[in-house]
């Protein structure tokens, strides 16, 4: 009687456990649905890695192993009813924990797993596979689950229970929520999954597009969701070397913000640089258009008609002059009565030759907050020049361009007064601004300013530093003959004969065609009394018809 007890209580508990296991099974079969396959595309179009992924949010975004995209130029998905898809942008990514969130293009109501919603650890997990038909779906115990981030879990799993075709798959709990994705370090290693909660704390801003870890991908960064964060990634964009990247920033940022006018904006000078004014025209109206700010759109429209008005860029589109800059300008200043309107307004009359209107509107200018900077001092200088004012009304705006602010602030000021001063012939003047401006830009100022220091330094005999002032300015460019033949005239004129000798050697190597350095180079050998040879040297920057060369032979052949 015992042994036929035992049968249908072996039966039953069979029974209850398969259909537990059924029952369990059941609720993670759908999550099946949500895995894809991930294949990374190096530049030349071979395939770069192949792994697995998983849709975790309803506009495509999903997770996968990082390092596959790591090196990638570009990814597609197979979802599991067969259709591909590019991956579009990346959300962010974990080089520590090899683990990466990205959005898929072009996918709506994707079949996204739910993230699960406590902190305990599973005990029990299911590797879902991926496949057309039937996925495989694989009941595991971790081998130990240990905490990171104070909350997160990692699991790491026997290695002997998990397959190649498992990577990347996603782990689930028996609701069916996503635990992580299962992983393996690239470089070998025992199989674990890192909490995917983690790829939640990713967070965007405009720097992004510089993030270290996410340039390591040739697939682009997302825009952020805030406008102000996206507008800073949009102009970082922009100064990089990838226009069609670009194109696609400046697509997505007018979709997600279409009553911005950064977009719209980026875009015209897209076709501004290319001189596609009437495409850029289209872009402008529908900035004025569709904006939120249309006093900014009106100044934006106003800033590109007047630079192609002013640089003469096509003198075809006629639709394009100062006065409908002008007109733009006044639209905006209506719209919104800023004094950054005055000042543009100001600064097309004088492209205009209307220099008293133009000057009356930046003196008033300088009553209000943009009096703090030293342009607009600067541009009323710039009308009393053309208006024939005395020089001391010129010198005394110059003044005020220059001590409005402090620092490096005041550094073009300081330059346009010492190159006024210098134009008047007032050397030691324009010396202290020109030492003053080489300090405030740290002595670090370009090539043409260390030469016309030179020049001024000359002048009042300051040779020494004159000598080092042209050095400089050759270090800075070392393919401009002008400032070789400069510093060798000058060395002759110190009796730094050899040097002026060296310097005209030095610099015929890179232009053996400039006539000055012969006629340097030959008196320099004369006076060192190499005459045969200086004579020979002359007689080169004769065959290039410089008119001096026949008197310095002369007097040499005496």
């Amino acid at each position: 009687m015992k042994r036929l007890s035992l049968t249908p209580i072996f039966i039953l508990v069979f029974i209850v456990q398969a259909a537990l296991s059924f029952a369990q099974t059941s609720q993670v079969k759908k999550a099946a649905q949500s895995v894809f396959t991930l294949t990374t595309f190096n530049a030349d179009g071979s395939i770069h890695a192949t792994t697995h992924g998983v849709f975790c949010g309803n506009n495509g975004e999903a997770i996968a192993m990082w390092h596959p995209l790591k090196g990638a130029s570009r990814a597609v998905i197979i979802d599991a009813k067969g259709k591909q898809y590019d991956v579009d942008a990346m959300l962010g990514a974990s080089e520590l924990y090899d683990v990466c969130r990205f959005r898929v293009k072009d996918i709506q109501n994707a079949p996204a797993l739910s993230l699960a919603t406590t902190d305990a650890a599973a005990q029990t997990v299911y590797a879902v596979g991926y496949d057309l038909k039937k996925a495989e779906i694989k009941r595991l115990s971790p081998v130990r689950t240990e905490q990171f981030m104070t909350s997160y879990n990692y699991y790491v799993f026997n290695d002997i229970d998990v397959s190649a075709s498992m990577l990347g798959c996603p782990i689930v709990n028996e609701a069916g929520q996503l635990l992580g994705i299962m992983q393996r370090p690239e470089a070998g290693g025992e199989a674990f999954s890192a909490d995917a909660r983690l790829t939640t704390t990713f967070k965007l801003n405009g720097l992004s597009i510089n993030d270290a870890t996410l340039k390591a991908t040739g697939i682009r960064t997302a825009l952020p969701q805030e406008e102000d964060q996206a507008t800073v990634m949009l102009v970082l964009a922009g100064q990089q070397n990838d226009s069609i990247k670009y194109e696609t920033y400046i697509n997505d940022f007018i979709n997600r913000f279409p009553t911005s006018t950064e977009g719209y904006n980026a875009r015209a000078t897209r076709f501004f640089s290319k001189r596609q004014f009437n495409k850029a025209d289209e872009i402008l109206q529908q900035e004025v258009k569709h904006s939120t700010k249309k006093d900014i759109a009106y100044s934006n429209y106003a800033t590109m008609v007047y630079q192609a008005a002013v640089y003469q860029l096509d003198s075809t589109f006629t639709k394009w002059n100062l006065d409908k800059a002008l007109e733009l300008s006044q639209q905006a200043e209506k719209l919104n009565p800023l004094s950054i309107y005055k000042h543009q307004q100001a600064q097309i009359l004088y492209a205009q030759g209307k220099y008293q209107k133009a000057l009356d509107l930046f003196t008033a200018l300088q009553a209000t907050d943009l009096g703090k900077n030293g342009e607009i001092y600067y541009e009323a200088a710039q009308c009393k020049l053309q208006l024939k004012s005395p020089e001391a009304e010129v010198m005394q705006l110059l003044d005020q361009a220059v001590h409005v602010q402090n620092g490096l602030a005041s550094a073009p000021y300081v330059l346009a007064r010492g190159r006024m001063y210098d134009a008047n012939k007032d050397y030691r003047k324009a010396f202290s601004d020109y030492m003053t401006y080489d300090s405030l830009m740290n002595y670090n100022a370009n090539d043409e300013f260390y030469y016309i220091k030179y020049l001024c330094e000359t002048k009042i005999r300051q040779y020494k530093l004159a000598l080092n002032d042209i050095a400089h300015a050759i270090v800075l460019n070392r393919t401009e003959p002008t400032y070789y033949a400069e510093m060798a005239s000058l060395q002759l004129r110190v009796n730094q004969v050899d040097d002026a000798i060296k310097t005209c050697d030095a610099a015929l190597q890179i232009a053996p065609g400039y006539a000055d350095l012969y006629i340097i180079k030959g008196i320099a050998l004369c006076e060192s009394k190499k005459r045969e040879d200086g004579i020979a040297t002359l007689r080169k920057a004769q065959e290039l018809n410089d008119p001096r060369a026949e008197g310095l032979i002369k007097k040499y052949s005496k």
